[in-house]
């Protein structure tokens, strides 16, 4: 009997607090199919069955919700992140993890204490005064103090709670285990890569934990934003700043949650709902570096109808190359044309086999059923739940960092129509999209495209003698090794097969031909009847090749056909 590889031996305990905590929530099949019951047994450790406790008022995605929830921070935040992920869940099942919520509750100051002091490096009243012992939030990864520095600015810590790290790396660990049991224990699973989801989330994790990447995120945000007024990004002090800590400058604004409060301050709701859309939109489609989460919550209102940007730690990022692939798809819908949204369809697929055939008359069907619509009836959200409806049935996996993008642009058109009910989020997409085609197709742009093309031809011309080099080496030493993928290619062998029949059968129906020719020349021997036998023998064999003659026309017409 295969023992527990040593990685899930070392978190077993772990283990056995997450298949408690599934099987009370009437998940167990799920723990038994991919095997994680049986290595426990394997282990020794026996589940407490006495405290299961199965869920079965509920639906399944409420079970699944509530025990992410019990489990902790790692897998409150795989809930969230999944929750994006419609091309890889029904819609019912991202809407249910959407409710998950990282609020817990706060540790006491002295907890916190020794982290601000370590992430320091000195005592904490060389560089702060009035330090709130009262939390101003208080989530799952890090919780957040106010203070004042020396000379006065108020500042707020968002402080990493302590000993996070080891438990999320013990469920990390636990959950590459899990990945790979289940693209062992269910193939219908392994289309989604489960192994690769998971490293994806791993990455995502890492970076929220390090407060320090998220202080470089939000000076970054505030480069991008610094030449427009009506967009405020708090100031990060990298000095007292570190993986453990980020200090940033406090901001008193409204909360954009508080509707009444926006109301009595006299702001404009609808301008703000554009403006705040405007900046989201320039994010995506200009800088390629976005808020994931632009929620009201992250929102804060200013006076001048100005918006605060807070909370920057989840961030999306897009290339060049994936900008373009987005605004090709938004401007085929536009046209009407398919042709480019399938280019790109296919470039997700990457190497897996897709229906192109079934997968054009949807993409068809999708564009029809926009591009009748008048503009002011386009909801962005329905769009993309159609698109990625296509693409989760077609077994296409989506990028990583277009998940977040969807995500993020079906928040942003739910948050805003909260504060314009007539908001059309596809009027703020269009100039964008218009610009970026001018822009992509203007001289200097296309000369330098032109020219990073020509740096790469002349790279591959430099290298092709050392590239040949090697190839002969590797030819010399036995190493070369040629893999042929041929599509389809079963289909090839059965046809040539077929076409060898043919062949076969043509040149016996010939020789039966020529030979019944022969024997009827030979008028002497016996005879049946008065006809001489040689002469019937002759006969018979010209009916044979008769028979097999249109046996072969009728099997070639079919196979046309075919």
């Amino acid at each position: 009997m295969r023992e527990p590889p040593p990685s899930v031996v070392r978190d077993l305990p772990r283990l056995h607090e997450i298949s408690l905590v599934f099987m009370r929530h009437g998940l167990g099949d799920l723990m038994r199919r991919i095997g994680v019951v049986s290595v426990l047994e394997r282990a020794g450790t026996l589940l407490r069955w006495g405290e299961v406790q199965r869920s079965h008022r509920l639906l399944p995605q409420q079970r699944l919700r509530l025990a992410l929830e019990e489990l902790g921070p790692t897998f409150i935040k795989l809930g969230q992140m999944l929750s994006t992920r419609e091309d890889l869940l029904p819609p019912e099942w991202t809407e249910e993890l959407t409710l998950l919520h990282t609020s817990v509750a706060p540790l006491p100051f002295e907890a916190m204490l020794p982290v601000i002091e370590q992430a320091l490096g000195r005592p904490l009243a060389e560089v702060f005064v009035d330090l709130e012992r009262e939390p101003l939030g208080s989530a799952s990864i890090a919780q957040v103090h106010r203070a004042r520095l020396l000379d006065g600015r108020e500042v707020v810590l968002k402080i990493r709670r302590p000993g996070i790290e080891a438990k999320i790396e013990a469920d990390m660990r636990l959950l590459a285990h899990l990945a790979r049991l289940v693209e062992s224990e269910m193939p219908e699973a392994r289309r989604y890569q489960p192994g690769r989801v998971v490293e994806e989330f791993r990455r995502s994790i890492l970076r929220e934990l390090d407060l320090a990447l998220e202080a470089r995120n939000i000076e970054r945000f505030g480069r991008n934003f610094r030449d427009d007024p009506h967009i405020l990004i708090p100031q990060v002090h990298m000095a007292w700043t570190s993986s453990r800590m980020n200090v940033q400058e406090h901001i008193d604004g409204l909360s954009g949650e508080d509707h009444a409060a926006i109301a009595r301050a006299g702001l404009d709701a609808k301008k703000l709902a554009h403006r705040g859309a405007a900046a989201v939109l320039k994010m995506i489609l200009e800088h390629g570096f976005f808020q994931a989460d632009p929620h009201p919550g992250n929102v804060l209102y200013l006076p001048g109808n100005r918006l605060a940007i807070i909370d920057l730690g989840m961030v999306g990022r897009l290339s060049p190359a994936r900008r373009h692939q987005v605004i090709d798809v938004l401007a085929g819908i536009a046209r009407r044309d398919n042709e480019p949204i399938m280019e790109v369809l296919l470039d997700w697929a990457e190497e897996d086999a897709v229906d192109e055939e079934r997968l054009a008359s949807d993409v068809d069907e999708l564009v029809t059923d926009f591009a009748d619509l008048p503009l002011k009836d386009i909801r962005v959200g329905r769009l993309l739940g159609r698109l990625t409806a296509i693409v989760r049935e077609h077994g296409i996996l989506l990028p990583s960092d277009l998940t977040l993008m969807f995500k993020c642009l079906v928040t942003l058109e739910g948050s805003a129509r909260k504060y314009d009910p007539d908001f059309r989020l596809v009027d703020q997409i269009k100039p964008f999209v218009d610009r970026a085609q001018a822009a992509r197709y203007a001289p200097a742009e296309i000369a330098q495209r032109g020219s990073a093309s020509l740096g790469h031809f002349i790279g591959l011309l430099g290298a092709m003698p050392r590239e040949l080099n090697r190839l002969l080496k590797d030819a010399r030493r036995g190493r070369l090794r040629i893999d042929f993928d041929l599509k389809r290619l079963d289909v090839f062998g059965h046809r040539l097969d077929g076409a060898i029949d043919r062949i076969t059968i043509g040149i016996m129906t010939a020789s039966v031909v020529i030979g019944s020719s022969i024997v009827m020349t030979v008028t002497s021997g016996p005879q049946v009847f008065g006809i001489p036998l040689f002469t019937i023998l002759g006969a018979l064999g010209f009916l044979l090749a008769f028979f097999n003659s249109v046996w072969v026309i009728v099997w070639i017409w079919r196979s046309r056909r075919g």
